[in-house]
């Protein structure tokens, strides 16, 4: 498939997505987010990949909405919002849905839906020089892309409020002590140890990882016995699958294990 405002590569089991409109900061716009759906549906239905990262070329990871494209709009951006965000949803949902990881490589600044796309994300690594804002009540706006979903969990209530209200800026380091990121690394060894860490991940148990992913979104609204139920049953799944039996068996066998992902 062809995107139009991303980049999309496969290589060693590994889907980078790199936003595209430098000139633009990487806005998200109509475009944008179409091909944003069309790449989560791709790593998705793809069995060979096992680990995606999402990027930005140039300075910024996203500068989030595409606003002129709001003004443009006119009485229509209502309807177009609407539009917009189906697809981008729907892109969020079908990453954070499927087994592969997803790590965001936060090159710079992200803001507004950008915020969003890092906070969604089951990694997140960032450069140094990247800066944190949610920045949609400066405009007006109220967040959207999943962070409202995302940020409390990740920071607790109190700090969401004050992210999406006072639009505080974070710094790398910040947003590392808040919780938003994993790690922050030198500028010139972002991609290089996000690299590393997709690699790792991509020749990992992917269906263990997606379990993971299940029951930790799971874990917040569910009770304490619906809970440990949905994890005896996924646990056991995953001991009668290839990965599994595989698992088990390179244990007792003290080898590193060989997993295909199934």
């Amino acid at each position: 498939m062809d995107f139009e405002s991303i980049l999309f590569d496969v290589e060693d089991g590994v889907a980078t997505i790199t936003l595209n409109r430098p000139d633009a900061a990487n806005a998200l716009n109509l475009a944008v987010m179409r091909d944003l759906m069309h790449a989560s549906i791709r790593c998705d239905e793809d069995a060979g990949i096992r680990a995606a990262v999402i990027t930005g070329t140039g300075r910024f990871f996203s500068a989030g909405g595409d606003l002129p494209s709001f003004a443009e709009a006119g009485d229509d951006v209502g309807a177009l919002i609407k539009e917009m965000t189906a697809y981008y949803h729907a892109a969020v949902s079908r990453l954070s849905r499927m087994s592969a990881p997803v790590i965001a490589a936060v090159n710079g600044m992200a803001a507004g839906a950008g915020f969003s796309l890092a906070a969604s994300a089951d990694l997140a690594i960032a450069a140094e020089s990247a800066t944190f804002v949610s920045a949609y009540t400066n405009a007006a706006l109220s967040p959207d892309g999943s962070s409202t979903y995302f940020v409390p969990r990740l920071v607790g209530v109190r700090r969401a409020m004050e992210l999406m209200i006072t639009n505080r800026r974070l710094s790398a380091a910040e947003a590392l002590e808040w919780g938003l990121v994993n790690q922050v690394v030198p500028d010139d060894d972002l991609a290089g140890v996000t690299a590393e860490i997709a690699s790792g991940l991509a020749s990992g148990a992917t269906l263990a990882y997606g379990a993971v992913k299940q029951l930790l979104h799971s874990s917040l609204s569910e009770t304490l016995e619906t809970q440990m139920e949905l994890e005896a049953r996924i646990i056991a799944r995953l001991a009668s699958g290839a990965d599994g039996q595989e698992g088990i068996s390179a244990f007792l066998e003290k080898r590193p294990p060989r997993y295909t992902g199934g």
